[in-house]
């Protein structure tokens, strides 16, 4: 009975380990985090990044087409307060990334060139961002930049 308990619990470890491979919104970010509220000064907010991973998102979002590979944990944090019009979250890089955006509703966002997002009047709540690179690249420099502009 024993030896049935285990290889049961092994094959639901097993199907269970794909899932802790693609992004984890839950986790830390690699990178850091940061507070802004809207009409945020200066404007734009820059930080030093750097992209890639080796989660295929192909792998854990199906067949909408997004591709490129990130880190499990997000990159960085973005905790949004106040009312704006609008808001940009983008990457400057000379290698091919690509963004991926969980936002406060639980909704998930994909961009490939340009690597920019823009929230018309943006959500209230945490934003994780991961930064990816297509080929299954890590380590790539890059710049995260968030506007209102």
């Amino acid at each position: 009975m024993m030896k049935q308990f285990l290889a049961a619990a092994a094959i639901v470890t097993g199907m269970a380990a794909p899932a802790l491979a693609c992004p984890d919104w839950q986790a830390n970010p690699s990178f850091g985090q940061i507070d802004l509220y809207a009409g945020f000064m200066p404007d734009p907010y820059v930080r030093n990044i750097t992209a890639g991973g080796r989660y295929d998102l192909a792998g854990c979002f199906g067949s909408n087409g997004w591709g490129g590979s990130v880190a499990s944990k997000p990159d960085f944090d973005l905790y949004w307060s106040g009312s704006s019009a609008q808001m940009t979250i983008a990457v400057n890089s000379g290698s091919d990334v690509v963004l991926l955006i969980n936002a406060p509703d639980g909704q998930w966002y994909f961009s490939d060139d340009p690597a920019a997002i823009t929230f018309s009047n943006p959500q209230q709540g945490l934003y994780d961002i991961w930064i990816g690179a297509y080929g299954g690249g890590r380590g790539l420099p890059g710049q995260l930049v968030i506007t209102e502009r």
